[in-house]
């Protein structure tokens, strides 16, 4: 027979290749090159108030992201109207709503898409507002925000 040792008294030995242990879950290997992963909101709130971020990079990146809003008794934003326009606190880390509203405050969870499709008309936001890179966007700002997420989901 072909590429077999035709003698019988050769015995032939299997062996198992050497287990690496296992990451990630059953089954699965780590990828040899992972996929970068995007800036978290914070990152791309500090790059787009230095200027290294373009406006439509941040909405991206805000769209997909998780944010922070404090909250009442009562569902919904809680919005300061001490303020010249009316704006939502709203936070890129529970870390950064804490410094804001305390350890035991209240809060919720949506991604900035969400923010976009629900904040009520009239009203902007300030992200981080205790934070070094505070970033306010007053109701017009979101409007043409409203207007640039419609662009890109309907051309």
């Amino acid at each position: 027979m072909y590429g077999y040792d035709q003698n019988q008294g050769a015995q032939q030995q299997y062996t198992q290749p050497p287990q690496q242990p296992m990451q990630g879950g059953y089954g699965q290997q780590p990828p040899l090159y992972p996929e970068p992963s995007p800036p978290s909101l914070a990152d791309a709130v500090r790059a787009f108030t230095t200027g290294s971020l373009a406006a439509e990079d941040f909405q991206q990146i805000f769209a997909t992201s998780k944010v922070y809003c404090p909250r009442g008794d009562n569902p919904g934003f809680l919005a300061l109207h001490n303020t010249q326009h009316p704006v939502i606190p709203m936070f890129t880390t529970l870390k950064e709503l804490r410094r804001y509203a305390g350890k035991e405050s209240k809060y919720f969870v949506i991604t900035g898409a969400e923010v976009i499709d629900l904040l009520p008309t009239g009203y902007g936001f300030v992200l981080d507002m205790e934070g070094d890179h505070r970033m306010v966007f007053d109701a017009k700002a979101v409007e043409q925000m409203v207007d640039f997420a419609m662009r890109r989901m309907y051309g």
